[in-house]
């Protein structure tokens, strides 16, 4: 099930050609994506990267791609990024952005360096914040449209991703936040939340999870009773082997490009746009369940005992 072809209210009427559009995160997968189909659609798109090589391959996408070094936790960056797109758009305005920077950072809780929470809130919340302030004034004056790119570990936290899900949480309810405040003023807020995507955060997830797997066996090892050493590393083995699962089945990147050029065309955009069957289900049906059978659910999906 996949809401995204939900019609009435997401039937395109605007077009995105000519207008100007800011996509952070396009190094690779969605956003890299994005920023492809956005051209192919007639925008001119603003696309953030953090280095000097993705700059330059940017670059080379088409004439009506113009990137801008963007670490969305680099105040500096974002405050001169925000001044060559006003330059650039002028009395016109921002038609949309589309905040999709972020990464996923997995590990038990109780061994999670503070700094890399920090570092995970910081990429996926705050920096999302910080960019969309920043592009405010710009937006207003083209009655645009702010899209972020959140995840179902927003709406349900499985084990050893509890950063990464708080801060999806934090990101989902910002969004809600910002929709209602910005109500009266002719900006749009819109939310996609995708499911299990075919990008590469799966083979980092894979190289991660090995990484973890090794580091509970090792240097944490000899700080655990043997029974919480047993615990965490045959959770991380099932993790590891539902990652491949997930992975092996992921949807094409261009469902979650296709939601969000019809959360930026639409007349009038849905709140939520949810892509994927594995979306659906965290957000409509597991909520829905009382807490210990949702708990069973999600750990059988990973393959874990309850």
């Amino acid at each position: 099930m996949d809401s995204t072809t939900e019609p009435a209210r997401g039937r395109a009427s605007r077009s995105v050609a000519g207008k100007h559009i800011l996509v952070t995160g396009t190094s690779t997968g969605i956003g890299a994506t994005c920023v492809q189909e956005l051209v192919n659609h007639g925008a001119r798109v603003f696309a953030g990267v953090r280095s000097e090589e993705d700059f330059q391959a940017s670059a080379s996408i088409s004439d009506r791609v113009t990137p801008l070094l963007m670490d969305v936790t680099d105040e500096n960056a974002i405050a001169s990024g925000a001044e060559q797109i006003n330059a650039t758009v002028g009395d016109d305005g921002l038609f949309g952005l589309v905040n999709n920077a972020g990464y996923a950072f997995a590990c038990p809780l109780e061994f999670t360096p503070i700094a890399q929470l920090r570092r995970q809130m910081e990429v996926n919340f705050i920096g999302q914040l910080a960019v969309t302030q920043s592009m405010l004034p710009m937006l207003r004056r083209a009655r645009g449209r702010i899209v972020n790119i959140t995840s179902l570990s927003g709406h349900v936290a499985g084990p050893y991703v509890g950063c990464y899900a708080a801060s999806k949480h934090a990101f989902a309810s910002l969004s809600d936040s910002l929709r209602l405040e910005l109500r009266r003023l002719g900006v749009d807020v819109v939310q996609i939340i995708p499911g299990d995507i075919q990008t590469p955060i799966w083979t980092k997830s894979r190289t991660y999870a090995d990484q973890l797997r090794d580091a509970i066996a090792d240097d944490i090892a000899s700080r655990l009773p043997i029974e919480v050493q047993n615990q965490y590393t045959a959770d991380i083995q099932a993790m590891r082997k539902a990652t491949d699962r997930f992975a092996q089945n992921a949807l094409p990147v261009d469902r979650v490009v296709d939601a969000v050029i019809k959360s930026l065309t639409a007349r009038r955009p849905r709140a939520r746009y949810i892509v994927g069957a594995r979306a659906w289900g965290a957000v409509h049906l597991l909520n829905r369940m009382p807490i210990g059978l949702r708990d069973w659910v999600v750990l059988r999906n990973l393959g874990m005992k309850s």
